[in-house]
């Protein structure tokens, strides 16, 4: 089994229709959803990224119909549908049946998606910085895991591959960087991880914080500021954290070539290490 749906109190294998063409969300694209991770017996972090799905409906002006408690419930039962060895992504998400334009809050539905896809090992990948930027608080629903915020993504890393990159950078309405196309960004120089302070254009990865924590923790430096493009091509570092594939290093950044790095290895194998801890009793 690939893949695996939730719909209205039961599972569907493949692809079920759960919208139609005068569903709200179907016209307007205010649905919001959030991803997690199962694997090796552990889903980690799930309880928070439950919570920011609920959160996200409601800065969407959805009235969300079930507790982070009661979706991460419905997670671990469709996990438990799948072999063990499986790598799986999670993605539960609400959406508006009803309005026009403006939602109604109180027909917000549910769906929760489990699909196979296994974790990418560390061996690198290469971004380029895009000409799109993150859009600023007022332009865009930037405090939800909303999407709608996609499309701009989807162009960024769609100009990305034309050019040979894996992914795009993205800045955020000031001109500093904002993050990767899908996942938070760090840089590191002279041992000290720096990533770009928060200013509402992106969000704080779940992942970001656990790693940020766990760096911190083993001693490390981590630092929270704004970060121009071009300290991005003069660091000795650079790496990713995000859900879909935890902690990897970048090897090319534009024109510049990079080397998975000691602290990228440090935080990757410090994720990792915590991930286990978190077994299910």
């Amino acid at each position: 089994m690939d893949k695996l749906v939730y719909v209205d109190g039961v599972w569907h294998e493949g692809n079920p229709p759960v919208m139609g063409p005068v569903s709200q969300s179907a016209w307007m694209g205010t649905s919001v959803f959030d991803g997690a991770r199962a694997f090796r017996g552990t889903a980690p972090d799930l309880d928070l990224h439950c919570q920011r799905l609920i959160e996200s409906a409601y800065v969407m002006g959805l009235k969300p119909m079930l507790t982070a408690k009661e979706v991460e419930d419905i997670a671990w039962e469709g996990i438990g549908r799948f072999a063990p060895e499986q790598e799986l992504y999670i993605r539960p998400m609400f959406y508006a049946e009803d309005g026009f334009v403006v939602l109604d809050p109180d027909s917000a539905r549910f769906t929760l998606t489990l699909l196979d896809r296994p974790l990418k090992q560390p061996t690198g990948f290469s971004a380029a910085l895009s000409r799109w930027r993150r859009p600023a608080p007022d332009m865009a629903p930037t405090e939800a895991k909303a999407g709608c915020l996609y499309p701009n993504v989807a162009r960024a890393i769609r100009d990305a591959n034309a050019a040979g990159f894996d992914t795009a950078i993205l800045l955020d309405p000031n001109g500093n960087v904002a993050e990767f196309a899908t996942a938070n960004l760090f840089i590191v120089k002279d041992g000290v991880a720096q990533t770009p302070v928060l200013n509402r254009t992106f969000l704080n990865g779940v992942t970001r914080r656990r790693v940020m924590q766990l760096l911190r923790d083993d001693g490390a430096q981590v630092v929270e500021r704004s970060i121009a493009f071009d300290e991005v091509l003069n660091a000795d570092e650079v790496f990713s954290t995000g859900n879909l594939d935890k902690v990897l290093p970048a090897t090319r950044i534009d024109g510049r070539d990079f080397q998975p790095g000691p602290v990228a290895k440090r935080a990757r194998a410090l994720y990792f290490e915590w991930a286990k801890g978190q077994m299910r009793k």
